[in-house]
């Protein structure tokens, strides 16, 4: 599979990059439009045309592959829905920043063979920098390869978080900024999670953790891990559910403050 990797990766940033044009362009000429979901959460015209540029793309290139997409994979998926190779995309994560002329919203686009990520990329149109990761291969922020530095103490990090779309879950996100607040130097939320994990990847956070979904975790995830980050989970698993897709109260950090930092966590429970 490490073969297949790294044209992956290749057809990935261009990929992106192509999503990404298009989005600040749809903003410069003023033409995005904003809808809601059933749940509330925003989204926007912007969304829907980088998920078309992905999607179109990948059944060009790879029609036998499958695709997981935040804005058109629809209903309840099963864990069989990772068999086989299948790209993993968030067409616009950040879609409230982007919305409101804030800077931080990116696309990402992961390929995983049966749970397992190989290549992934985050992209940041607008503050130009793509992050690239390759399994086994290590990662890099515009052509930097990307290493986490040594780590101060617990008390001395930077933690990035963030909240739910659903307002009924937010009181659970409350307890961990407080808990948080009391145990390290300070907490960042940009609402873009999948630029928040590769902060962790180039040493901008120490930590990132929140509950999130495969798009969210598959490439900055894999990201992290190649800059010799850890990630891992609060909570269990499900049985089946491959580890490196599963979000839900999702650990990514240093090395050098991992295990405290999931302790800590872990004690809210």
């Amino acid at each position: 599979m490490k073969d297949k990797a790294l044209d992956w990766a290749i057809f990935a940033d261009k990929v992106v990059r192509l999503a990404g044009k298009k989005v600040i362009e749809l903003k410069e000429e003023s033409l995005v439009e904003v809808t809601y979901k059933d749940t509330g959460e925003l989204v926007t015209s912007a969304d829907f045309a980088s998920d078309h540029i992905i999607r179109e793309a990948i059944t060009s290139s790879y029609p036998e592959h499958g695709i997981l997409s935040e804005e058109t994979t629809e209903g309840v998926w099963t864990n069989d829905i990772f068999e086989g190779p299948v790209w993993i995309i968030d067409p616009l994560d950040g879609t409230v920043n982007y919305a409101h002329h804030l800077p931080h919203f990116a696309i990402s686009a992961a390929i995983a063979v049966d749970g397992i990520v190989w290549a992934g990329v985050v992209h940041a149109p607008n503050l130009g920098v793509t992050y690239v990761g390759i399994r086994g291969e290590g990662a890099l922020c515009n052509g930097v390869k990307l290493q986490v530095p040594q780590s101060r103490s617990l008390s001395d990090s930077i933690i990035g978080t963030g909240f739910p779309h659903d307002k009924e879950k937010v009181h659970s996100a409350l307890a961990r900024v407080n808990l948080l607040s009391t145990h390290c130097r300070d907490i960042r939320r940009f609402a873009a999670p999948t630029l928040d994990i590769c902060y962790v990847a180039s040493g901008r956070l120490d930590a990132h953790t929140e509950s999130l979904s495969p798009w969210d975790v598959a490439a900055a995830g894999l990201i992290a891990r190649e800059a010799k980050a850890i990630t891992g989970h609060v909570g269990v698993v499900p049985s089946g559910y491959p580890a490196e897709i599963y979000g839900e109260e999702i650990v990514c950090a240093n090395p050098g403050i991992y295990e405290e930092l999931l302790s800590l966590l872990r004690s809210r429970i």
